[in-house]
């Protein structure tokens, strides 16, 4: 589903991106892992058509990001801090989004996918400003259900939740990878990676240096990895 070859980023003549290669497959979930300034969220921005590579080849289901094109009508993208209106609830949040996405549901359809991304009921009609971290993810992930979206990327999703709101996370990216989404995760959390994803690939000053399947590793093997590479980076 989601297919990088080759994929070369430079900023002010500076490389940032070296020859990045990753292949994530429908219904998986990719923990994409490194410091600060390892190249992830660069990786997401030009994914999203915000930066322009200078070599290589992006392609989501089959499709070509082409000079000047975007990918995004395949792609939902959930940042570390979704934005919602605070004046608004959740629900008409949700509708005005889907509005400007020119995607039209009624009222019992729109409370339906709030629920399905797992945002209680009893705070559709509670206004955003009042909204955690969390419950404000889970309207982005209706809108995501909504949109039919068949990539979906995360930056930093776990930043700043409790240990349980980042259970309740995990297991909504799960259902997301259930409905046969492909998700890039960009993080920090190991826990959460661990919990929610079964690729994981770490980065280091723009290299993909280590790639492996959760399955292949323990925790004390994964937080090693991390660490080694984190910290030949300082």
């Amino acid at each position: 589903m989601i297919s990088i070859k080759d994929l070369v980023v430079q900023r002010d003549k500076k490389t940032v991106l070296h020859q990045l290669n990753l292949e994530i497959n429908s219904g998986s979930v990719y923990a994409l892992m490194g410091g600060n300034g390892a190249g992830k969220t660069t990786t997401i921005n030009t994914l999203l058509g915000f930066i322009k590579p200078v070599a290589g080849q992006i392609h989501i289901d089959g499709v070509q990001l082409s000079e000047g094109g975007s990918l995004r009508s395949l792609i939902a993208y959930l940042p570390e801090n979704v934005a919602l209106y605070p004046y608004l609830t959740g629900i008409q949040n949700f509708q005005y989004f889907c509005t400007l996405a020119n995607i039209r549901l009624s009222d019992a359809q729109a409370h339906d996918m709030l629920s399905d991304a797992g945002l209680d009921q009893k705070h559709h009609t509670r206004r955003a400003g009042m909204y955690s971290k969390g419950m404000r993810q889970k309207v982005g992930l209706a809108i995501a259900y909504a949109k039919h979206a068949k990539v979906m990327l995360l930056d930093e999703p776990t930043s700043g939740l409790d240990l349980a709101a980042a259970n309740d996370f995990a297991e909504q990216i799960g259902h997301a990878a259930e409905k046969g989404m492909a998700i890039l995760m960009a993080t920090h959390d190991l826990q959460n990676a661990r919990q929610v994803a079964d690729q994981v690939g770490i980065m280091q000053n723009g290299y993909l240096v280590d790639e492996f399947r959760m399955a292949e590793v323990s925790a004390d093997q994964l937080a090693r990895k991390y660490l080694q590479f984190s910290q030949s980076a300082l």
